[in-house]
């Protein structure tokens, strides 16, 4: 009966075990963090310590002043920037190609991952991921006049092959029409950046057991099936923190690709938040009026990603913080 008795109590719950405190971990931990040190003093010193600039955006800012002798406008900038009309035809241009960046660029690397790991023959598939991947270490000045070649009018190759088979009669000034400038910029872009994108996915779908396919030959399904039950569930974790940190750069997507590609013909369709802060800030001299526009870009930048992080943590238990 005794034993009995020391038996039933061992099933008990144990009691919980207290938290660990920061510095007891630090202790623990402290090779980790020191190597960590030098990385984060790099990004305080480059991602931090500017945000001391801000400050500008609340000033008239002449160069050759103290920042405390500059004379402080308030919301002045804020209230001129908002009253732009400029301001709301950049920021349309701005989502519009960031939303087709998003929607193209994000499914489609995942896509081409997924259908590359499918191929069994190593030296063709190592091949195919090294082509694909290559476009991303070319400048964008390069991809700018290979592109910009390529929709000529004049001996074109996409021009020549739309006659020769008969699609139109006639070249089309592809880079002097606005209307296909967000899908030119989305297009180059895929090209670009599609198989540097798929890289990580690639290295996601290697660190599946490899034992859930082979059950799954015995049951009987498809590689269709494969991939539709465990090798996109498996790499949903990785899709999912790499879709939040896309949505908090929707509006930071630079100014490279718009500003070689555009012209004065397509200008209401290429100017972006980025090159509006260049051309009617930085290159007018108006410097807070410029530090007013990318502290509007960052802020919404935050929120954006808040925001995404706050809805895949509540709804898919996955999140960056």
């Amino acid at each position: 009966m005794k034993a009995a008795t020391e038996t039933s109590g061992s099933t008990e719950p144990t009691v919980n075990k207290k938290k660990k405190g920061f510095w007891t971990t630090f202790k623990e931990q402290k090779i980790l963090y020191g190597m960590s040190l030098p990385f984060i003093i790099v990004v305080f010193i480059f991602s931090y310590l500017p945000v001391w600039g801000w400050i500008m955006a609340f000033q008239n800012y002449r160069p050759g002043r103290g920042i405390f002798e500059q004379k402080w406008v308030g919301f002045d900038h804020f209230v001129t920037l908002f009253t732009d009309d400029k301001f709301y035809l950049v920021l349309r241009n701005t989502l519009a190609m960031s939303f087709m960046g998003l929607i193209v660029g994000f499914t489609i690397p995942i896509l081409f991952a997924v259908l590359l790991n499918e191929i069994r023959g190593s030296v063709f598939k190592r091949t195919v991921q090294t082509i694909s991947y290559l476009p991303h270490f070319v400048s964008w000045v390069v991809v700018a006049g290979i592109v910009t070649k390529m929709l000529s009018v004049d001996g074109g190759a996409v021009n020549q092959l739309l006659m020769a088979l008969g699609f139109i009669d006639q070249p089309i000034q592809f880079m002097a029409q606005g209307s296909w400038f967000w899908y030119i910029v989305t297009a180059s872009d895929l090209w670009k950046e599609m198989g540097w994108n798929a890289i990580i996915y690639l290295a996601a779908i290697a660190g599946i057991d490899q034992e859930q396919f082979e059950a799954a030959k015995v049951d009987g399904a498809s590689r269709i099936r494969q991939i539709w039950h465990i090798t996109l569930p498996s790499i949903a974790p990785t899709i999912a923190i790499l879709l939040i940190m896309s949505i908090g750069h929707l509006v930071s997507i630079g100014f490279e690709k718009q500003f070689l590609l555009g012209n004065p013909l397509v200008v209401d369709y290429s100017e972006v938040l980025d090159l509006y802060a260049l051309n009617y800030g930085l290159s007018m001299g108006r410097f807070s009026f410029g530090t007013a526009i990318g502290m509007f870009n960052s802020i919404v930048s935050i929120i954006l990603l808040l925001t995404a992080n706050g809805l895949f943590k509540k709804f898919m238990k996955q999140s960056i913080m």
